[in-house]
């Protein structure tokens, strides 16, 4: 890590940077509020309309630098979970977490598996997500704490993560299923920045079923497909199901995915049983609104006018098809497999599965098969650059480098028949619906974005409370210089 500052180190901050060091974070949440009406909006409202007599007006670099950098590293996390069960066998979880370097939100394993996507007047931009020992690079080149970074470093930081993925704006006909209701007025409108959520649920979809089939004998589950075989297909079969698990008849027996060999064998139990639908997105998601409320408290602080809202439609806003007017993010899709049997959405549907050379699912086409998808997490894992292999990033956290190296000698590696039976689990999901994984998109977006803009004034100042807005009533003053 780079040397914490001393007390001779002095940071200069212009006049906005230092109040938003200062702001506290007790009334950014106190105070954060919905303000949808951007500079340069007007409202049609009957007698509380408002005409705009401005132009849109942009954040500034400093500013969107700022806010994606609240979404990014933050340095070296603590691998501080048990090594070895009460009674000292050794802990089958050692080796689940993803990555070694921190980012501001927690996520499932730390898999941070959420990128974003920034849209401005400028194009679409991707927020990479550095890892290993770029990562590391990018973190030891900035001060420690925020409240030492002085202005380029925060344009450093965000620039490093900046990918421009197109040059246009994103942008979609104003009409329903693409916008709903009023968002149609005044949402992604010029000089507004969004940060749109997409979540990878490939790598992480798989490191849990590693993790849940490495757990302890006689706890690790049989696995079942709740679309196919798990329910019955008739009217007579669901009552024979029925009546046998009431103990009015004898019971149909689950089918397993990868057969009824492992629990016969005593590798999992057969009355655990999980559903392959119970999972879902498996916890992916839940980084996604950690990350979003960042981005509101910051922007509060920042005297800017927030807005989390309902993005363009899910099923569309990855597409890009500019001949219909659709300027989304532009993934690749799949289609389901044909002669497949019938399931439910998202299963029936196109599949997005990543953005060529930039952000590709774990998935076909961007691997052979589903079985060296499972090679590839192991290898990112234990491979010679591997989070489980090197103790040197890890040792960052350690009081003594040591302890780094004695982590890794104690963390267990999941056993070969859990890595053979998620291959089975994974190829099957594959071979029977043509895409992975089935029961949510391997690149998932909640339909809901975050949208950050200087505030109409005039129009808070005419109707509300000045109260309200007391904080983005001085934000010109304090960043731009101005009033």
């Amino acid at each position: 890590m780079s040397q914490t500052a001393g007390p001779e180190h002095v940071v200069a901050h212009g006049l906005g940077l230092e109040a938003l060091l200062s702001y506290p974070l007790l009334q950014a949440i106190n105070e954060r509020r919905t303000r949808r009406v951007a500079r340069g909006c007007s409202i049609e409202a009957g007698p509380l309309s408002h005409h705009s007599a401005n132009q849109p007006d942009p954040l500034s670099p400093l500013e969107e630098a700022i806010l994606i950098c609240s979404t990014g590293l933050t340095g070296v996390v603590m691998h501080d979970g048990p090594l070895k069960k009460p009674s000292g066998a050794p802990e089958d979880l050692g080796s689940m977490f993803w990555n070694v370097l921190a980012r501001s939100a927690p996520s499932a394993d730390n898999c941070q598996a959420t990128s974003l996507f920034m849209i401005n007047d400028e194009g679409v931009w991707l927020l990479r997500r550095p890892r290993g020992k770029e990562a590391a690079a990018l973190v030891d080149s900035l001060p420690r704490s925020w409240s030492d970074w002085s202005e380029e470093d925060w344009l450093r930081a965000a620039a490093a993560v900046k990918v421009r993925v197109h040059e246009d704006r994103l942008e979609f006909p104003r009409v329903f299923p693409f916008y709903i209701g009023w968002n149609k007025q005044f949402s992604n409108v010029p000089g507004s920045t969004i940060f749109l959520p997409v979540v990878d649920c490939t790598r992480q979809y798989i490191n849990i079923l590693l993790i849940v089939l490495s757990e302890p004998d006689g706890q690790r589950p049989i696995v079942v497909d709740d679309w196919q075989r798990f329910r019955p297909r008739s009217w007579a079969d669901w009552k024979a199901w029925v009546a046998g698990h009431l103990g009015l008849a004898p019971k149909i027996p689950y089918q397993p995915i990868g057969g009824v060999d492992r629990a016969t064998g005593g590798f999992v139990n057969p009355d655990n049983v999980v559903p392959l639908g119970a999972g879902y997105a498996l916890r992916t998601d839940y980084e996604i609104y950690f990350l979003l409320q960042n981005l509101m408290l910051i922007g509060q602080a920042m005297g800017i006018g927030i807005w989390g809202h309902g993005s363009i439609w899910p099923a569309y806003v990855l597409q890009r098809d500019t001949a219909k007017g659709w300027k989304g993010l532009g993934f690749r899709h799949t289609s389901p497999k044909k002669g497949a049997p019938w399931a439910p959405i998202p299963a029936s549907q196109h599949n997005p599965v990543g953005i060529d050379g930039l952000l590709e699912g774990l998935c076909p086409p961007y691997v052979a098969s589903m079985d060296e998808a499972v090679d590839r997490v192991i290898e990112e894992k234990y491979g010679p650059d591997g989070i489980f292999t090197d103790p040197t990033l890890l040792a960052r956290a350690y009081r003594n480098a040591a302890d780094a190296e004695t982590y890794l000698k104690l963390q267990n590696r999941h056993p070969p028949e859990a890595i053979r039976y998620a291959k089975d689990i994974c190829r099957y999901i594959y071979e029977t619906y043509g895409r992975f994984p089935a029961h949510i998109d391997a690149f998932y977006t909640p339909g809901f974005w975050v949208q950050c803009h200087h505030l109409e004034l005039e129009y808070y100042e005419r109707f509300f409370d000045p109260y309200l807005w007391r904080n983005q009533a001085g934000h010109d003053r304090r960043w731009h210089q101005e009033g």
